[in-house]
């Protein structure tokens, strides 16, 4: 039997879009918000939805043709620690504020990105507080 690897970049930021918006975990709270149901990949990215925190917008998925970019605006060291222990490909994005690019090459890497999410979201709200 043939292994079939899901490598359709727009199927790929469709699947983690559902494991976001339908986690009753430690995810609850996150949100997909300015979706675009229409988008077409580009090589450089085309933006798909952001991943949001009540109003803190923690990052953007941009759709490749063969795979997703989710680029953390939001504790970008922790991104980039979660993702290389869950096996992602990681790259630092040297702006100001620094990014943290984290690829999702294929379909059964969307359940790898969830522990990512959950240790921005855990590091974002820790700054936040401390913040006040």
């Amino acid at each position: 039997m043939a292994e079939e690897r899901l490598t359709d970049g727009v199927r790929i930021a469709q699947l983690l879009a559902s494991e976001v918006t339908g986690n009753h975990g430690r995810l609850r709270d996150l949100s997909v918000t300015d979706a675009d149901p229409d988008v077409e990949p580009t090589p450089d990215g085309a933006l798909a939805y952001a991943l949001v925190d009540g109003n803190n917008r923690l990052g953007e998925a941009f759709v490749q043709p063969d795979r997703v970019r989710v680029e953390f605006r939001v504790a970008p060291d922790a991104a980039a620690d979660a993702a290389g222990t869950a096996g992602l490909r990681v790259r630092p994005k040297a702006t100001q504020p620094p990014r943290t690019l984290v690829f999702v090459e294929s379909g059964a890497e969307v359940k790898r990105v969830l522990p990512v999410l959950e240790a921005v979201l855990e590091t974002g709200s820790r700054s936040a507080n401390s913040d006040t």
